[in-house]
């Protein structure tokens, strides 16, 4: 499991970071799961600004790099001040800015502040309801009149620790639980997708391959150039196979998939074959193939993938009469 301890504030003079390097700290010396600090300051998302909407294909390039590190996590722990009696804007809009990649994920809440932040966990639980979000009843709660020196510097009581763990212990057990319930068979599905490809390419059906690839997709082809950009990249590609192929055939060897959180990775070996336009029936060669694939609200789609043949060093020549 990884988790992601969000840091809710940006403000000068905040006093969030004291208290989630407190909660990172602590988190670390964990063997159960893994722990990153994730702070808003690195992901200055304007308003929101996408469309409405719960696909998971977004349009702005800081709303992807925000999805994907939401995504990237199983579980979060919110470390998030009070501002007047209420969730911090920034926060608010963070959690607004994408969808699916919070589903089915637990949630956390340490809270500082006057009244110890309690009033903005109260919003951010229902928050989480609509946005499939399992908040855990445990939380910790640091009133600035007993937890911070001054009101300025983080002291908590030792109390506050045994407070934590019991947080951390039912954030990394729900989302633990939850990943069945997110992924389901994840390797099944993946399956599913390639084969789904498969069934593309034998109909020549562009649009349907589309529904496969993410529209950032980076594709590593045989062919020039070095790497293909976007999803229309990636479909030129085949349409120039399509152009040549009065029939294909697509093959997959040796497929293995191995999933992590929202992103798996598959490899095997993979050939086109079929019947030119010139009515010359051909076997093709085999290539490498690897497929990196990211879970989305389409489902799991392809973020990368890379067809490669092996050369000889001597000569420079691909060989491309080898068998798996």
């Amino acid at each position: 499991m990884k988790i992601g301890i969000v840091l809710g504030s940006t403000r000068p003079g905040r006093l969030g970071d004291q208290v989630a390097r407190w909660v990172h700290e602590r988190a670390v010396d964990r063997v159960d799961a893994e722990f990153a600090l994730v702070d808003l300051r690195d992901h200055p998302l304007p308003h929101l600004e996408e469309p409405p909407g719960f696909s998971g294909q977004y349009r702005d390039e800081r709303t992807r790099a925000w999805a994907a590190t939401v995504a990237a996590c199983d579980g979060f722990v919110f470390v998030t001040p009070e501002y007047h009696h209420s969730v911090p804007g920034v926060l608010k809009n963070a959690l607004d800015h994408v969808h699916v990649e919070w589903n089915t994920k637990a949630a956390g809440f340490v809270s500082y502040g006057g009244a110890g932040g309690a009033r903005s966990v109260e919003q951010l639980r229902l928050v989480c309801g609509a946005l499939q979000l399992a908040d855990v009843a445990p939380q910790v709660t640091l009133p600035l009149a007993t937890e911070f020196e001054n009101r300025t510097e983080f002291k908590p009581g030792g109390h506050q620790l045994a407070a934590l763990d019991l947080l951390l212990d039912h954030v990394v057990a729900w989302s633990t639980a939850l990943a069945t319930l997110r992924h389901g068979d994840a390797g099944a599905a993946i399956r599913q997708r390639l084969d789904a490809i498969v069934d593309g390419l034998r109909a020549k059906d562009l649009e349907a391959l589309r529904r496969s690839y993410a529209p950032d997709v980076v594709s590593y082809d045989v062919e020039p150039p070095l790497q293909h950009v976007g999803v229309d990249a990636k479909l030129e590609n085949w349409a120039k196979v399509f152009a040549v192929f009065e029939k294909v055939d697509y093959e997959l060897r040796g497929l293995t998939v191995d999933v992590s959180g929202d992103l798996a990775v598959g490899h095997g070996f993979g050939r086109v074959s079929g019947t030119l336009k010139n009515g010359v029936v051909t076997d093709g060669m085999w290539v490498r193939a690897t497929f990196v694939f990211r879970h989305t609200g389409d489902g799991w789609v392809i973020v990368h993938d890379q067809a490669s043949v092996p050369f000889d060093v001597a000569s420079g020549r691909g060989m491309s009469d080898l068998e798996p």
